[in-house]
């Protein structure tokens, strides 16, 4: 399954509102949007809802996240192995709420080219986003923790944020996607961060959370095409 640019991810994280039949039901409003505009649109559930959602609709999923390790023994993490036959085309990884060790970046990413999985990596910040890029993943996505959920979009907050993650990013890999998101919750907010220079927004809360999911996955899809 291809990615293709501009994009939009969702991360469902685990809002009761994207967890389980919930899941499933946000999964297939997001696969309408997509097929309707052509966008492409990925989402991203809880692993235990990964298999039930990558089953049931034709939109790219990720996971959530994926541990650095081999098969074996290690009770309570997750595999990358396990989460690509679910049926995750890609991961998340050094989510702001599950961040890494930059070892452990690299070899997620690492591991995550080996096994044939998307990587998009978060960052915080322009030069940690740089220094993420120097590793090679296949997406980096930049998002000021502090704007995570708060419904102020960074991308009309913090336009310098992005220009200068994009400026940097560039220098090492120009063709790196470069994604941002915190505070996304508008169509025009999906705007204003492509004509920044982004390839396309992570958004959660401004979808999950929204009275009519659709008709703002809608919005920003149209957005983007």
């Amino acid at each position: 399954m291809k990615l293709q640019s501009p994009m939009i991810i969702v991360n469902f994280k685990t809002y009761l509102e994207s967890t389980g039949k919930n899941a499933l039901s946000l999964a297939k409003q997001a696969e309408r949007a997509a097929k309707e505009t052509g966008a492409c649109i990925v989402v991203a559930p809880q692993a235990a809802d990964l298999r039930l959602v990558a089953e049931s609709v034709e939109i790219p999923v990720f996971a959530q996240h994926v541990d650095p390790i081999k098969p074996g023994s290690s009770t309570g993490h997750v595999l990358a192995e396990a989460v690509k036959e679910a049926g995750a085309v890609g991961t998340l990884i050094n989510h702001s709420e599950r961040q890494l060790r930059l070892i452990d970046i690299d070899a997620t990413i690492a591991l995550c080219r080996e096994k044939g999985l998307v990587s998009c990596v978060c960052a915080n910040n322009p030069a940690v986003s740089a220094a993420i890029a120097a590793l090679k993943p296949d997406i980096t996505s930049m998002e000021p923790p502090e704007l995570i959920g708060s419904g102020i979009s960074v991308s009309k907050s913090k336009p310098e944020v992005i220009t200068d993650t994009v400026q940097l990013v560039k220098r090492i890999d120009s063709k790196m996607t470069i994604l941002c998101g915190a505070g996304i919750s508008t169509a025009e907010d999906v705007s204003i961060a492509l004509k920044l220079g982004t390839q396309g927004v992570l958004v959660a809360s401004g979808i999950v959370k929204a009275k009519d999911p659709y008709s703002v996955l809608r919005a920003f899809a149209d957005a983007t095409t």
